[in-house]
């Protein structure tokens, strides 16, 4: 049993630093930076080190497990999820495409005057305008003709969150879904603009 938990303490997960893309470390803060911008985060946890290994092939960063406990080998992979889309964020980037749908009222969506937040007028009729707020560093594409919105930008969190935000925002209560199926509703996301 215990020759089991060594071996399992010993845990390295190594992500390969691409071209044109620089990793910097300072205490617990991690920053990578592309041709796209640059994206800074917290990453710290009680038995996990981050570090910068040099290779014959090129640098890349390592996360060591210094514990065997199970809590630790699980942030592993989510502190390596973390790194790896903050790479493909500063390298291509991230988009969410979203559907404008109504039947009964046709909504109108736009940007609010300050910029940080997409006001939707009319959805059933209402005559305040919802507004869902946009996360900084998202860039928002209002399609009208195709009735879409786009979402872009290089922290795959932000773009994410700012989507839900208006999917949430457009959810309908107090009528029945099957006929009221108005609202913006998520129709596809990936990696890179979008277009």
């Amino acid at each position: 049993m215990t020759k089991s938990i060594e071996k399992e303490a010993n845990i390295n997960v190594c992500i390969p630093i691409p071209e044109g893309v620089n990793v910097t470390i300072n205490g617990r803060m991690v920053k990578v930076e592309g041709p796209k911008g640059a994206i800074e985060r917290g990453l710290w946890h009680p038995g996990l080190q981050i570090q910068i290994e040099k290779r014959d092939n090129g640098s890349e960063i390592v996360i060591n497990v210094l514990s065997a406990r199970k809590k630790e080998r699980a942030m592993t992979g989510t502190y390596a999820s973390h790194l790896k889309n903050m790479i493909t964020g500063v390298r291509d980037g991230f988009f969410y495409k979203l559907k404008i749908v109504h039947a009964h009222f046709p909504m109108q969506v736009a940007i609010t005057k300050e910029g940080n937040g997409v006001a939707i007028s009319n959805f059933l009729g209402e005559r305040k305008p919802r507004i869902a707020k946009v996360e900084e560093g998202v860039k928002v594409e209002i399609k009208d003709k195709e009735r879409e919105i786009v979402f872009s930008g290089i922290n795959k969190e932000a773009v994410g969150q700012t989507a839900a935000s208006i999917e949430q925002t457009t959810r309908i209560k107090g009528y029945d879904p099957k006929v009221f199926q108005d609202g913006i509703y998520i129709v596809q996301k990936g990696v890179g603009a979008g277009v």
